[in-house]
C-alpha cells in the first residue's frame, strides 16, 4: 500500500513556509490502518515492548492501533497542565522557543519496555524528551514508531541510540 497517496498536503500551514503532511485521511481508510499496524507488527516484536506512549496528540492515536494489535497497554505524553494526579514534567527546546512535557508519575513500571509512537518525526525535539520524559521515570525505551518523517529536518539524529521505524519519508 502506498501511504504517500493518502497524506494530504497543506501548504503554508500553520504559517507561511511549512508544508504540513496530514495523516488524517488515512484514518478513515481501515485497511490503511490495519496495513500501519502490520507493518509496526513486522518491526517491533511483542516480546520487546510493555506498553505503547503516544505523544500529544496525533501519537495517540498510532499508540491505541499498535496497543490493540499487540494486546498491550498505552500510555499518554502530554503538554504540561493536562494529566491529573502527580506528573514529571521536561522542559525542552523546540524550533521556536520551549515546551513541556509530562506523563503521569506512576504509569510506568520501573524496566518497563515502551515504544513511544508519534504520526510525525520532524526536528526530533518532542521525541527525545519524550524518551528522556520515560526513562527518568524508569521506563526503558524499545524504540520509536512514526508514521511520517521528514528527513531535511534531521529528526533521527537526535534518536539514532533507539530503535527507529518511519513507514513514509519525505
Amino acid at each position: 500500500m502506498n501511504l504517500k497517496n493518502k497524506i494530504a498536503d497543506y501548504p503554508n500551514f500553520p504559517k507561511k513556509g511549512i508544508l504540513f503532511r496530514d495523516f488524517s485521511p488515512i484514518l478513515k481508510d481501515p485497511s490503511a490502518m490495519s496495513y500501519i499496524a502490520d507493518e509496526f507488527a513486522k518491526y517491533f516484536h511483542p516480546k520487546d515492548i510493555d506498553v505503547f506512549a503516544g505523544i500529544e496528540s496525533r501519537g495517540f492515536i498510532l499508540a491505541c492501533v499498535l496497543a490493540t494489535r499487540y494486546n498491550k497497554g498505552m500510555v499518554m505524553i502530554r503538554k504540561a497542565g493536562k494529566l491529573p494526579g502527580k506528573t514529571t514534567k521536561l522542559s525542552y527546546t523546540i524550533e521556536y522557543g520551549k515546551d513541556t512535557i509530562e506523563i503521569q508519575k506512576d504509569i510506568i513500571k520501573e524496566g518497563q519496555k515502551v515504544l513511544i509512537c508519534d504520526d510525525l518525526l520532524a526536528t526530533g525535539g518532542t521525541a527525545k524528551a519524550s524518551a528522556k520524559l520515560i526513562e527518568k521515570i524508569g521506563g526503558k525505551i524499545t524504540g520509536f514508531a512514526f508514521i511520517i518523517e521528514l528527513t531535511e529536518l534531521n529528526g533521527m539524529k537526535g534518536i539514532t541510540k533507539y530503535d527507529c521505524k518511519a513507514l513514509v519519508k519525505y
